[in-house]
């Protein structure tokens, strides 16, 4: 007698606070998942090998993790954005014993992901809220890296772009700890360079990363800023995004002050969502 066969794996659509969820299997890889809302792209997760961080700028925020402190070393974590929890899961198996807290909005998806992606731990704890609501209540000094993912569809919202934000995210940190924060933008970067001018505002060390063709304003893409009181490990960071196999660029100093001269940042009054992406620039069917 042989054991029969696991059923495949399917997709699973539900009505979420935020829009349509879509879980989609890989078909190309046991234990893969794309997570879309509204048809937009929004988390890939291996169960198999939480490791595999399979879309570009989670590939950056891992190696900024990486190059943050000692291999292995636990890092104190607070995540503003769940979707499937793909980075949440890269450190607790690349840094076990790391105390991790995300704070998404919507609480419907939270509840399809744990089902269908279930996560455990004692040390990954999920709140259901406003990231800015909730990063105002964050006890100082108590977090070691702070990642900002935050999209309603494919736009930041306009409350989590202002130097009023940056500021309680500032507030959050430990001494030496790190300010990531994700954003999409396109020619001329307007809002890629007034964000950054932003994030110089609160932290003295700033730097951003992109792929060159989103610097040369070729195309619509992810951009990631990061901010410290503390030097960045810039080094360390540049040759972990040159041996990606997508390369990205990493812009600090007076090449940084070049790109934003000129950019104000960003305050509560002044503040919009980013710009819409062009027509499929991250849409699947």
């Amino acid at each position: 007698m042989t054991d029969a066969p696991l059923p495949e794996p399917v997709p699973v659509l539900r009505e979420v606070a935020l829009g349509t969820a879509k879980l989609m299997p890989d078909l190309d890889c046991d234990g893969g998942w794309l997570l879309t809302l509204d048809g937009t792209p929004q988390s890939y997760v291996d169960l198999a090998d939480p490791t595999r961080l399979e879309f570009e700028y989670t590939r950056r925020i891992g190696h900024l993790a990486d190059a943050l402190a000692p291999e292995g070393g636990a890092l104190d974590a607070l995540h503003l954005g769940g979707g499937a929890l793909t980075l949440p899961r890269y450190l607790a198996v690349t840094r076990p014993g790391s105390r991790q807290r995300v704070v998404e909005l919507d609480g419907p998806l939270m509840e399809l992901v744990h089902e269908v992606l279930p996560w455990s731990g004692t040390d990954l704890a999920v709140t259901i809220g406003d990231a800015r609501e909730a990063l105002g209540e964050a006890a100082p000094d108590s977090v070691d890296l702070l990642v900002a993912d935050v999209f309603h569809g494919s736009r930041t919202p306009a409350h989590l772009t202002s130097v009023e934000f940056v500021t309680l995210a500032a507030a959050a940190l430990r001494p030496g700890g790190c300010y990531a924060a994700n954003l999409a933008d396109g020619a001329p970067l307007e809002f890629a360079k007034a964000q950054a001018a932003t994030v110089r505002a609160v932290f003295p060390e700033t730097c951003l990363v992109a792929e060159p063709s989103v610097l040369r304003g070729r195309r619509f893409g992810n951009v990631l800023l990061v901010g410290s009181d503390r030097p960045l490990p810039v080094e360390a960071l540049s040759r972990r995004l040159a041996a990606d196999p997508f390369p990205a660029r990493l812009v600090e100093g007076d090449e940084l002050r070049r790109l934003v001269r000129g950019a104000k940042p960003v305050t509560d009054g002044s503040a919009r969502p980013s710009p819409p992406p062009p027509a499929g620039a991250f849409s699947i069917a």
